[in-house]
């Protein structure tokens, strides 16, 4: 999409939301955009040398996200489809700034056109700020909610939002500062398999991946990506906004996002420790084909010869919890497994996790 873009990193409008003296202020729906340009960009925080960008093909309805880049489609420069953007050797991406987060929020760019904006997590250290949890099938409630539970039980503040497209849910959970993806994925899956044990009837059929979901970056890639939170589009539709105990949206998004607790490494690696000590050694989320059909996870304390290798398949495995159980049904991967790069070039809509929203008046 070609319209002009600062390509220099641009003076912030407003201090970081790193500043004790802005921690201390309340943003709400009165609050001027500034600060809740500062306040989203404090919690959804991912690279901020490129980003991805929303499409839909009107002539084939496909759609999808890929790199914003401003060399996009210019003759003789441009070779897409045939060099994809990772391979490229005339990269020219946009970077994440205010002004690119105040067009996602206000749902266009300044032409007018559509703008919903991704998020590439993991940072080229291989750390994140956040991982998010994603509950897409129509038991998405009851999955999500089971899940919120045991963060609760286990002090690990964590915030509910429903999807894009209204048919599914995002569980983020912040962090104070960037933590390897791999102590943040392990601590999701930790927290899975707690919520396994203590509501095997729940099974979380509707439980679909993290994001990131890798551990180490792919060569020469990005990493998967999720779609932002709270682009006014959905958000008219009250899609794409957080919600209370009772799955119905706060009524002031900005202040509810000005509550949200973040988490500190201490804090993430005494729960993984403690979890260890009790022998609840658990193994991460790996993509079983990049799409929907994902092998979900395994506890790394059983055999070799007791893992479930088919992730389409049964567990046979006797005298395992009925937690334990539930998570071979679901399709359990072998911790290790070698995972997929995936692709930075343009991701399918229904390969990624959708965004969500809810913010007044222009924003």
């Amino acid at each position: 999409m070609a319209f002009p873009r600062a390509d220099a990193e641009e003076t912030p409008i407003v201090k970081s939301f790193d500043d004790a003296d802005l921690r201390e202020r309340t943003v709400d729906s009165r609050s001027s955009p500034a600060m809740k340009v500062a306040l989203f960009r404090s919690l959804f925080r991912g690279r901020e040398d490129v980003y991805a960008l929303r499409f839909e093909s009107q002539k084939s309805g496909r759609s999808g996200y890929q790199p914003d880049c401003a060399n996009e489609w210019v003759r003789g420069v441009c070779e897409k489809p045939k060099i994809k953007c990772t391979d490229c050797p005339h990269q020219r991406f946009h970077p994440v700034n205010d002004m690119t987060v105040t067009w996602h929020l206000q749902g266009h760019d300044d032409a007018g056109a559509p703008f919903v904006m991704g998020l590439y997590p993991m940072l080229l250290d291989e750390t994140c700020f956040f991982l998010a949890v994603d509950f897409d099938k129509s038991n998405w409630r009851a999955d999500a909610n089971a899940f919120l539970d045991t963060c609760r039980l286990l002090g690990i503040p964590a915030a509910l939002e429903r999807s894009r497209s209204g048919n599914g849910a995002h569980v983020w959970i912040f962090f104070d500062r960037a933590i390897p993806a791999s102590l943040a994925r392990r601590l999701g899956a930790y927290i899975i398999t707690e919520t396994m044990e203590r509501r095997p009837e729940v099974g979380l059929r509707s439980y679909d991946r993290f994001f990131p979901n890798q551990d180490t970056l792919p060569k020469g890639g990005f990493g998967n990506l999720i779609a932002l939170p709270l682009q006014k589009r959905p958000r008219d539709c009250e899609n794409s906004v957080f919600l209370d105990s009772n799955l119905a949206p706060y009524p002031d998004q900005w202040a509810f996002l000005s509550t949200i607790q973040r988490i500190d490494r201490p804090t993430v690696e005494r729960v993984l420790d403690k979890a260890e000590a009790a022998g609840r050694i658990v193994g991460v989320l790996v993509p079983s084909d990049g799409g929907r059909d994902m092998c979900t996870m395994a506890n790394t304390a059983f055999a070799p010869s007791e893992r479930f290798v088919d992730c389409r398949g049964y567990a046979r495995h006797a005298g395992i919890s009925a937690g334990q159980r539930n998570l071979r049904r679901e399709g359990i991967a072998t911790a290790g497994a070698t995972q997929p790069a995936c692709s930075a070039g343009v991701i399918p809509e229904s390969g990624i996790l959708p965004g969500s929203s809810h913010a007044p008046a222009s924003l």
